[in-house]
């Protein structure tokens, strides 16, 4: 799924089946019978959200909830993947391009009723960088990681530098934010759910910071699963858990248009076969990661399904560390070359889906046309292997169970398909499944026991740096190699303040990759959402940014 330092990133908690079900009667319209649902809105989902602290979270039904509840300084556009105001309205840098002040808006509240203002912010941001002890962990605070690095006090050789270096409160509306250096991930990354602004008063009360027990096990507190608290358009109600439901309501004092509905509920169905009768019976009015086979029919009931634009990629990683043969950049550009990508697009993805030729989807500015292509030849392949001595490799093949990803609908078919691809060249699989969350993710992003194996990535915001970066831009565990000529490629990308430069320098980047192959760029798929026949007002998000402020039942 992802790289090391987000191994959870990637992740829709992986839970036990739960049969769909009915609606609360308080769920439907008051006139009975089994009437359509008017004010709240059951959306079924794959598994429970691991943590409401969006600063602690990586996984996918995480960030679902923390979407509707928090809100940042800057947001994705709807429907798109360019910055657009949030709780700023507008921001500037400054000649040097190091700091940047933000203009923020009045008048807003956190659902505990206190003020949105400047010193909130930097409340904020300081709780972030001034991270000590368990709060520094990779799996705890990974995308302040990936996107800042390290902290204000590093207790670990492996954190680089902080990029984030202050926050200054200059009147109650006005912020400036300041780096460390030029970075490309400024201001796009603050898009991101993990730095939503959070109520000082309510971190400070629930002790939001004090993480407990070990790396292995993980003890959140209260405020990371009782009381998390935004300014956005829902707020928090209720979680009955394990695997049953969790409730927001619609924030009456929200500072921009208020939400339709008074209700909205994640219910936990694990099994899709499952969340699909369950929509059919209308017990649940939407959920996510649409089978391909599924999207028409549905279409055809007269459900609404949406299509998400395709801004993600499934890749098959290839570890260098444990398996010497895999060392050699032959070896690997042979088994590019035994790869039959539009075979498994044709067979196993939804209409629209494309073969990849890098790691990054077309529509990202840095894309480059003139990668060294390796289209299938098993010849190719053969030849290459043989020339390296390998042609009677073996090797571990990794992939997932009881999990469904936007760009991986089918974990078990898609890894059959790559390993009759790679026995017909006369390389020897030895398949490995293993359990989505946690154990298949501990297994391939870290340690060499890992030869080849199935992940992916969707975006996060519309940089080249986001997708290539976040996989290859230091040495990980997940790849296995150390390339520090390519590490400083990335460097250089990153703090080139001009756009078009930096564009030139990611197109440089993905031809370097190409020619490297460290894994095997496979697809982007357009993941499909769908919701009930009557429920309109939502969006699809190539960022799975959806937001539920809109909804509304005819």
């Amino acid at each position: 799924m992802r790289p090391s330092r987000r191994r959870a990133a990637i992740a829709v908690a992986a839970v036990a089946v739960l049969a769909a079900s009915g609606c609360a009667e308080s769920e439907r319209d008051s006139s009975g019978g089994g009437g359509a649902v008017k004010d709240t809105l059951v959306f079924g989902v794959a598994g429970d959200p691991k943590v409401l602290d969006p600063s602690l979270a990586s996984d996918g039904e995480s960030l679902r909830v923390a979407r509707q509840i928090f809100e940042t300084l800057v947001r994705p556009e709807e429907g798109g993947t360019k910055a657009s105001p949030g709780l700023a309205e507008s921001w500037t840098p400054d000649a040097a391009g190091t700091t940047w002040t933000f203009k923020l808006r009045s008048g807003v509240k956190f659902h505990d009723g206190t003020d949105f203002n400047a010193e909130a912010v930097c409340a904020n941001f300081d709780r972030w960088y001034n991270s000590t002890g368990l709060m520094q962990s990779p799996d705890v605070t990974p995308y302040w990681q990936d996107v800042m690095g390290g902290f204000a006090k590093n207790e670990s050789a492996e954190l680089p530098p902080s990029l984030f270096k202050s926050c200054t409160a200059k009147d109650a509306t006005t912020v400036d934010l300041a780096f460390t250096r030029v970075s490309s991930k400024v201001p796009s990354a603050l898009m991101l759910p993990s730095f939503a602004i959070h109520s000082p008063a309510a971190l400070k009360q629930y002790e939001a910071s004090n993480i407990t027990g070990t790396a292995d096990d993980i003890k959140y507190p209260s405020y990371a699963m009782e009381h998390p608290t935004g300014t956005g358009p829902f707020k928090f109600k209720s979680w009955d858990k394990p695997n049953k439901s969790l409730t927001i309501e619609r924030n009456d004092a929200y500072w921009g248009d208020k939400a339709k509905l008074k209700t909205v509920v994640f219910r936990t169905i694990s099994d899709e076969n499952a969340r699909k009768q369950a929509l059919r019976s209308g017990d649940i009015q939407g959920y996510d990661l649409v089978g391909p086979a599924d999207v028409e029919p549905l279409k055809s009931e007269g459900f609404n399904v949406l299509t998400r634009p395709a801004f993600n990629i499934l890749y098959m990683a290839i570890n260098q560390k444990g398996n010497p043969a895999l060392a050699k950049p032959e070896v690997r550009q042979a088994i590019n070359y035994a790869i039959n990508r539009q075979a498994l697009v044709d067979s196993k993805l939804p209409p629209g889906a494309k073969a990849a030729t890098q790691f990054m989807p077309d529509t990202v500015e840095g894309w480059n046309a003139d990668v060294k292509k390796y289209d299938y030849n098993v010849e190719e392949a053969k030849k290459l292997l043989a020339a390296a001595g390998a042609s009677n490799l073996k090797l571990k093949f990794h992939y997932p169970t009881e999990v469904t990803r936007p760009y991986m609908p089918s974990p078990k078919d898609i890894y059959e398909l790559l390993a009759a691809d790679l026995k017909a060249v006369g390389i020897e699989v030895e398949g490995i499944p293993l359990k989505w969350s946690p154990d298949y993710l501990n297994a391939t992003t870290s340690g060499s026991n890992h030869d080849l194996h199935l992940l992916g990535w969707t975006g996060d915001y519309g940089d080249a740096y986001n997708f290539i970066g976040t996989m290859f831009d230091r040495q990980k565990d997940e790849w296995g190699f150390n390339n520090p000529t390519l590490f400083a490629q990335f460097k250089d990308a990153d703090t080139t303040a001009d756009q078009a430069a930096r564009v030139e320098k990611y197109k440089a980047l993905n031809a370097a990759i190409a020619e490297f192959a460290p894994g095997v760029p496979i697809s982007h798929s357009p993941p499909a959402i769908v919701f009930g026949k009557g429920l309109t007002g939502i969006t699809p998000s190539p960022l799975t940014d959806e937001r539920f402020v809109g909804a509304t039942f005819s």
